[in-house]
């Protein structure tokens, strides 16, 4: 790819000291490039440099700050063709998809360039001014996941550079490469030491979020991996944003319209392969349109072109890893035991490759895994009800919340019953949709904090108070 694939460290490009670390092609099972996992004491270097260079750019201006982002912003552009391939080849993406990816990576990071930070005026009279100012926090932990490598990558560097930071980033091993490549085209941009990425597993990321040095950490990941960090974090009261697993539970109320609305039920359930975070998981429908639903998702489903992202005409690619591609054959086979129908899909394919059709469940009922766990995959369960108090019901009887959804023609009922619903997120006639201005994140076991928008910028700060007598 024309790429070295190295760490950077206070501005460098170093090789890691720790183990080897195979870089697989989902599509194909090949190795992509060989990369080195960073050893604790280049950990420890990242955020001596992280800190040695936050003693200036937390005095930089905003302005200044605004027009880095702005350039690397221009950089990605510059190299997205470059980027999206990578995208297709670690995490298995359509290409069509991998595009949308970086686009929207452009499109943040830009965001985040032009937002300002208020002072918040608290009181302003004869003799006194009370003022809150939003100070950087210091050193900020990303720990990004495999399923939007890039995109995440964005979401928790841009605002944490912009509020006036510094950043140590460890991606996914299983997708590191296109966060290396973005690390290569920002570091012209900015001052050494401002931006770190190290390579490494659970030994590298328990150090990173006991690291008495950093001084927040950003995950999005599972939520027994968050618990873990959270457990970490103590050590130095580090403030988190933890955006954590979800189960998001979608209901279709009786009056909704099937055919207007199959498509984006589909789509927003099998967005990236259904692996994301705030997809459509759990699909609660009126009995009187039970078949009806189940049959229109079953026809999209049956119309995807499953294969290589390369290819030309792909629409659906590759579970990412073949950990993941085992649990959602696991969930289905229960499924079946159990008694559940499955309409599309079901199996995997025999050649190489993690493939797995998009696959819709009907009979399915709580109780079943494929209900009551989080798949993270192409499959979908659909559950009838009768009674629309038990659909909110079963909706809200998870420990996560992340999203929930609502698809109506009547909005005015379909907001009553999304107050209803026990998630961060409650989209009516839609679902997954994450926008640069719009606060996002979880509730219960999905997590704290927020990411996006005003608040999520000042989750990267620190209030304080000026109390002047005039």
């Amino acid at each position: 790819m024309g790429t070295a694939f190295n760490m950077w460290i206070n501005g460098q490009s170093v090789q890691g000291e720790a183990e080897p670390l195979d870089v697989l092609n989902p599509a194909t099972e090949e190795v992509i490039v060989t990369v080195n996992n960073a050893s604790v004491a280049q950990l420890d270097a990242a955020v001596d440099a992280a800190k040695q260079a936050f003693s200036s750019w937390q005095y930089s201006s905003h302005d200044d700050r605004k027009q880095a982002l702005n350039r690397i912003a221009d950089n990605i552009e510059n190299n997205a063709a470059e980027l999206a391939e990578i995208v297709v080849k670690e995490q298995g993406k359509p290409m069509f998809l991998a595009q949308a990816e970086v686009s929207g990576a452009v499109a943040w990071t830009r965001y985040a360039a032009g937002m300002d930070i208020p002072t918040d005026i608290i009181e302003d009279s004869e003799n006194k001014r009370i003022e809150v100012q939003h100070k950087p926090l210091g050193v900020v932990g990303s720990i990004t996941p495999w399923n939007w490598p890039l995109m995440i990558a964005i979401w928790h560097i841009m605002p944490a550079l912009r509020a006036g930071n510094t950043v140590v980033c460890k991606p996914s091993g299983l997708t590191p490469l296109n966060t290396l490549k973005l690390f290569e085209l920002i570091q012209q941009e900015l001052p050494a030491g401002v931006l770190n990425v190290v390579l490494g597993d659970a030994e590298i990321g328990n150090a990173m979020s006991e690291h008495p040095g950093i001084d927040k950490i950003i995950f999005t990941g599972s939520t027994p991996t968050g618990q873990q960090i959270m457990r970490n974090a103590s050590s130095n009261l580090k403030r988190l944003t933890l955006e954590l697993g979800g189960n998001d539970a979608g209901i279709i109320l009786p009056d909704a319209d099937i055919d207007a609305i199959a498509e984006g039920i589909f789509q927003t359930a099998f967005l990236n392969m259904g692996q994301t975070c705030a997809a459509l998981k759990r699909l609660y429908v009126h009995e009187s349109q039970y078949d009806q639903v189940c049959s229109k998702l079953a026809d999209i489903a049956q119309q995807q072109v499953v294969g290589d992202g390369l290819a030309d005409g792909t629409t659906f690619g590759p579970v990412q890893n073949k950990k993941q591609l085992d649990l959602v054959a696991a969930l289905v086979d229960d499924a079946r035991e159990q008694g559940a129908n499955v309409l599309s899909g079901g199996s995997r394919s025999d050649s190489a490759g993690y493939f797995y059709p998009p696959t819709i469940i009907a009979g399915a009922k709580a109780g079943m895994r494929v209900v009551d766990e989080e798949q993270f995959g192409p499959v979908l369960p659909v559950i009838s009800y009768s009674d629309l108090d038990d659909a909110i019901a079963q909706a809200n009887a998870s420990n996560v919340g992340l999203g929930g959804s609502v698809w109506s023609s009547d909005l005015e009922k379909a907001q009553q019953i999304a107050s209803k619903l026990e998630c961060g997120t409650a989209w009516i006639n839609g679902h997954a949709e994450v926008l640069p201005h719009a606060p996002f994140g979880g509730c219960k076991m999905s997590g704290f904090g927020v990411e996006f928008g005003l608040q999520g910028l000042l989750e990267y700060t620190q209030p304080q108070t000026i109390n002047i007598n005039k």
